[in-house]
């Protein structure tokens, strides 16, 4: 939808909340209450979660993550990671592996298999980081989809690197969607030689495209959500907003609907962020990171919209999906430093569990001291 059709919603949206912005997180003190007086579908549902990590890797910042059933009757998580020698922002656009990890059950802990994306040289599209990755399996394949970037500069240090060095300046410019093939999850991965979704001038994503969120529908096309900024007219890049494309088959191609526009994104924002799109007999579902509290009331917590055909959403009633507090397995609950990269497993039709993307701190990237993988099962 267009902008100025979707203020509306966020006005509805906002009355039905008691508190505002980033200090109606910090007020939430019965989580257990807010869950059970909900009416959203996946935030009531949402059981208590094992403190056991997912997944994690020594040594290594672990991010978003994406898990399927294998053939082998194992589950198959692509996960990103990046090394701990750097800092965590802006490190992953420059230095992420996705990593295949595996486990006999659907919620972990997952072992650490094989890297399945490696850095392959700043020639390449995706040659510095391969990151963000989602999985899909079709007619016997494997299809991996992804955010990947390069730059040409030497590995910098861990005070080189920050958001206004040229590594992060280029990489960031060089952020586009990918697609690697494999028979099997443990590879070898086939990657495309260029991206799936490049950026188009005069756009919302004339400046990256990022953050896939890819299904497969039932005659083997595709309908993706993903992020893009646009260029502006400073010299630097817009907020973020969401936008919708469509391929007639995984490997493409794929083309941006809605003539173009976004289908979330509000003036002078960017709230909308990590999307996690899936569909059933109702039509269309997406929840996503609430980046400035305008959904939810809360920063950095999940809104979900409905759609029927992809393009025109709507926020749910109840729009709150998901909360930074966590309830955990021994009662304990806390808030995460972030709680970003949603990502549901559904077997036999269902949400199961929800994956998430965590770090410890008080909040922002650089008071982290670890991150890793975690999971929440759906009652």
């Amino acid at each position: 939808m267009k902008r100025n059709s979707i203020l509306p919603l966020l006005v509805g949206a906002i009355c039905l909340l008691t508190g505002s912005s980033y200090g109606y997180a910090q007020k939430i003190t019965n989580l257990v209450e807010l869950k059970q007086k909900s009416s959203n579908e996946l935030f009531h549902h949402l059981a208590k979660a094992p403190h056991t990590p997912a997944f994690e890797s020594e040594n290594y910042w672990v991010w978003g993550s994406s898990v399927i059933k294998g053939d082998d009757g194992k589950y198959h998580m692509f996960v990103s990671r990046f090394p701990k020698s750097l800092p965590f922002h802006p490190s992953w656009m420059v230095a992420s592996e996705i990593v295949h990890a595996v486990s006999d059950i659907p919620q972990g802990p997952y072992r650490f298999s094989d890297v399945a994306l490696p850095a392959r040289g700043a020639q390449y599209w995706d040659g510095r980081s391969a990151h963000n990755p989602r999985i899909l399996k079709y007619n016997h394949k494997y299809y991996l989809i992804y955010m990947g970037s390069t730059h040409p500069f030497a590995e910098p240090t861990y005070d080189e690197l920050t958001l206004d060095s040229p590594w992060c300046i280029v990489a960031r410019a060089n952020k586009r969607i990918g697609l690697a093939v494999a028979d099997s999850p443990y590879g070898p991965w086939k990657r495309m030689d260029e991206p799936i979704l490049k950026t188009q001038p005069n756009t919302f994503y004339s400046f990256l495209t990022s953050n896939p969120s890819p299904i497969l529908q039932e005659d083997g096309s595709v309908m993706m959500i993903f992020k893009g900024r646009a260029h502006t007219e400073n010299g630097k890049h817009s907020d973020m907003a969401l936008g919708i494309a469509y391929a007639p088959s995984i490997e493409g191609p794929y083309t941006v609907l809605n003539n173009n526009q976004p289908i979330f994104q509000i003036d002078g924002q960017g709230e909308a962020e990590d999307p996690f799109l899936w569909k059933d007999q109702r039509g269309y579902h997406a929840i996503f990171k609430d980046h400035v509290s305008k959904f939810t009331g809360e920063w950095g917590g999940g809104a979900m919209a409905h759609s029927k055909d992809g393009i025109n959403w709507n926020i749910d009633k109840d729009p709150k999906a998901y909360s930074r507090t966590v309830e955990w397995e021994d009662g304990k609950i806390e808030m995460q430093g972030q709680l970003e990269r949603p990502f549901i497993l559904f077997e036999n039709g269902k949400p199961t569990y929800i994956f998430f993307a965590t770090m410890d701190g008080p909040g922002g990237f650089e008071n982290a001291k670890k991150s890793w993988n975690m999971v929440i099962p759906i009652r």
